[in-house]
C-alpha cells in the first residue's frame, strides 16, 4: 500500500527527481509501474488520479507542461452544451450536466463557480416557447443527475430585463432573454490542481518527459522510451499498461505502435479574446449564434473572454496561432449586439486552442462528435480520444477500466467521484474565516479571496511562502492580480519549470496583461530561478525566450490566413533549458 507523500503533493524540484528515479527503476525485474500514462492533459491527469486512487502503481509523463495544449486553451467553461442539446445528443448533454454539478458542488468548489448567460431572443413570438423549452430540459436534465445542480435555475426576461442587466447591448437587437447558468473555471489551474492531486496520492508525475518510442515483446506495448528535456538524458519506462492521452497527438503517438485499428483525430482551432470589463457594461454573460457554431462572451474577473471559432486545422499543433481572418471574425460578430463596437485596441489578449475530434465522414469539424471513444488497438496498449473538457473524469474512467479489464488482480472500481481535489476540502470554512485570516496573516483581505479562489484551503502555503519573505506579498509588475508568492508557488508546489509555464498556466498573465507578461517576466524569473537553481545565465535565456515568443504571438495574430499566422508564431521554437 503507497503512503501520502510528505510532501503534501507539493510538485517542487525535490518531488520530480524522486519520480524520475522511480520510472527508472521500472527496468529492474518486478519493479514495472501497473500504469504508465502518456499525456499531461485533462485526461491524462484525471487517469493518474483514477487510477492511483484504485491502488495501482502510477507513472504519468508530459512532453511539455501540464495542460499546455488544449486544456488550458478552452473557454473555460464547464457546460453541458446547450448546442448538442439542439442536436440531440442527449446523452452528451446529461452526462456533461452531471459532470457539472459534481465539479461545482464537491470536487472542486474553489476553482468552479456558476457563471449566468443571457440568451438573447430576436424573434417576437415562436423563438421564445421553442428556445424556453430547451433551456427547460437543459436544467431538468442536470436535475436528475444525482448531485446537487451547482447553479441557479433560468428564467425568462422581458426586452426591458435583458436591457438592466446588459445596458450595452443594443436596444433594437433582441425582444428579450432567458438568463441561464453554467460552470466556469481556469483549465489550466484546474489541471496543475488535479496532477498534484494525484502525486499527493502516490501517482509519479513527470512534465518535460517525453516519450519518443514504446517498448514491444512481440505484439504486446509494455511501456514507453522516453527523453527528458531538462538534461537531454533517455531511459525506459516499463509498466503492464499504457494509456495513450494525448490529445491532438493521438494519431502521431498510436502510429509509433500499430496502422491498424486505429482512431482518428481531426484538430479543430478555437480562438478566443480578452478585452477588459469595462469595454462593455453587463452583469452576466451572453450566448450568441453564428452561422458556423455559438459565440460565449465570458465574464472573467476584472476582463472578458470572447469566442470561439471552429475551423480545421493541420499546421503545428503545438502552438496553433490566431490569424487577423480570426480575430476579425468575432470582433464582427460580438459588435452585431453592442452599442459601442469593440476594436482591436481594445483587445489585452489572444489564445488559440485545438479540440480533439473524433474524425468522422462530415467535412465540418462544427459537426463532428464531441463523444469519446476508449480503444485497445495493440495488446498493452489503451488510446483515449475525442471527449470534452467537461467530462474528462468519465473518460479517465472508461480508459483506466479498460486498461485494468485484463489484469491478473481484482482491481477495484474508479472512486473519483468521492475524491475532492486538494484545496477543496475546507474550503468553505477557510472562505468564512477569510477576515480574520486577512488580520493574522497582514495581508488585504481582497487577496486572501484571490488566494482562496485560485488555492483554496491550500491558501496557508502561499502565505508561508509570505511570511518568510513579505516583499513577495507585492503585485507582479504589470500583473497586479497576481503576488509575486504565487511566481514562487508555481515552482515549489505547482511543477512550473519555465517562466512560460507560470505566466501561461499557473497564472494568466499573458493574456490578461497588456504587455501579455513583459514586464513581469524579469521579476518572476528570478523567483522561479532561486527555487529552481537557475544560473544567471539560465534567467536570461528564460526572459529573452518568452519575449520573444510574445513578439511572434503579436506578429501571428496580425497575419491575413492560417499559413503565414502558423509561420510568424513557429518563428520562436521551445525553449531549450541551458546544459
Amino acid at each position: 500500500m503507497k503512503s501520502v507523500p510528505a510532501n503534501g503533493g507539493a510538485l517542487g524540484p525535490a518531488a520530480r527527481e524522486a519520480a524520475i528515479q522511480r520510472l527508472r527503476a521500472t527496468a529492474e525485474p518486478g519493479q514495472e509501474l501497473d500504469i504508465l500514462i502518456v499525456g499531461g492533459g485533462i485526461v491524462g491527469t484525471g487517469a493518474a488520479l483514477d487510477a492511483v486512487t484504485r491502488g495501482l502503481d502510477v507513472g504519468i509523463v508530459e512532453a511539455s507542461d501540464w495542460a499546455a495544449g488544449t486544456s488550458s486553451r478552452s473557454s473555460k467553461l464547464i457546460h453541458g452544451g446547450l448546442r448538442y442539446l439542439e442536436m440531440l445528443d442527449f446523452g452528451l448533454v446529461k452526462e456533461a450536466l452531471q459532470e457539472r454539478g459534481l465539479l461545482l458542488s464537491e470536487l472542486a468548489p474553489h476553482l468552479a463557480r456558476p457563471v449566468p448567460f443571457l440568451y438573447p431572443l430576436t424573434k417576437p413570438f415562436f423563438e421564445r416557447p421553442y428556445v424556453g423549452a430547451g433551456i427547460a430540459l437543459y436544467d431538468a436534465m442536470s436535475v436528475s443527475s444525482g448531485h446537487s445542480r451547482g447553479v441557479p435555475f433560468h428564467k425568462h426576461l422581458s426586452r426591458r430585463g435583458t436591457l438592466r442587466a446588459a445596458p450595452s447591448l443594443k436596444h433594437d437587437a433582441f425582444v428579450g432573454s432567458i438568463r441561464y447558468y453554467d460552470g466556469q473555471v481556469d483549465d489550466a489551474k484546474y489541471c496543475a490542481n488535479l496532477i498534484r492531486t494525484a502525486a499527493y496520492y502516490g501517482a509519479h508525475a513527470v512534465n518535460q518527459m517525453a516519450v519518443v518510442d514504446f517498448l514491444r515483446e512481440g505484439e504486446r506495448v509494455v511501456g514507453a522510451k522516453v527523453v527528458n528535456h531538462e538534461d537531454g538524458t533517455r531511459f525506459n519506462i516499463r509498466a503492464k499498461q499504457v494509456i495513450n492521452a494525448t490529445g491532438v497527438w493521438t494519431d502521431e503517438t498510436q502510429a509509433m505502435v500499430t496502422d491498424r485499428g486505429q482512431l482518428k483525430v481531426r484538430a479543430s482551432k478555437g480562438i478566443h479574446l480578452v478585452v477588459p470589463r469595462d469595454r462593455f457594461q453587463s452583469t452576466v454573460g451572453l450566448i450568441l449564434r453564428t452561422e458556423k457554431s455559438v459565440l460565449f462572451v465570458i465574464p472573467w474577473g476584472r476582463h472578458w473572454i470572447i469566442g470561439t471559432t471552429d475551423t480545421d486545422w493541420h499546421l503545428d499543433k503545438a502552438h496553433p496561432a490566431a490569424s487577423s481572418k480570426d480575430i476579425d471574425y468575432i470582433l464582427e460578430h460580438v459588435n452585431k449586439v453592442l452599442k459601442r463596437p469593440l476594436t482591436r485596441e481594445d483587445v489585452e489578449g489572444v489564445y488559440a486552442g485545438l479540440r480533439p475530434l473524433l474524425a468522422g465522414e462530415n467535412d465540418s469539424t462544427a459537426k463532428l462528435s464531441r463523444e469519446h471513444v476508449v480503444a485497445h488497438p495493440v495488446p498493452g496498449l489503451v488510446v483515449v480520444a475525442g471527449g470534452k473538457w467537461t467530462t474528462y473524469r468519465v473518460m479517465a474512467k472508461d480508459a483506466v477500466d479498460e486498461a485494468t479489464r485484463t489484469m491478473d488482480e481484482r482491481v477495484p472500481p474508479s472512486c473519483t467521484e468521492t475524491i475532492p481535489l486538494l484545496g477543496a476540502s475546507g474550503y468553505k470554512a477557510a472562505w468564512n474565516r477569510r477576515n480574520r485570516t486577512a488580520e493574522e496573516s497582514g495581508v488585504h483581505v481582497a487577496r486572501i479571496e484571490h488566494l482562496l479562489n485560485r488555492y483554496g484551503s491550500l491558501t496557508p502555503e502561499v502565505l508561508a511562502i509570505i511570511a518568510d519573505n513579505p516583499a513577495l506579498a507585492e503585485p507582479i509588475p504589470g500583473a497586479d492580480d497576481y503576488l509575486q508568492a504565487e511566481a514562487v508557488y508555481a515552482a515549489s508546489h505547482e511543477g512550473a519549470r519555465h517562466v512560460n509555464d507560470a505566466l501561461t498556466r499557473r497564472t494568466r498573465i499573458s493574456i490578461e496583461a497588456w504587455d501579455r507578461g513583459v514586464s513581469a517576466v524579469p521579476v518572476v524569473a528570478k523567483l522561479m530561478g532561486d527555487v529552481l537553481g537557475w544560473s544567471d545565465a539560465q534567467r536570461e535565456n528564460e526572459v529573452r525566450h518568452y519575449i520573444a515568443r510574445v513578439e511572434a504571438e503579436r506578429l501571428s495574430q496580425q497575419q491575413p490566413d492560417d499559413e503565414s499566422a502558423d509561420a510568424a508564431r513557429l518563428g520562436v521554437e521551445d525553449i531549450v533549458p541551458l546544459r
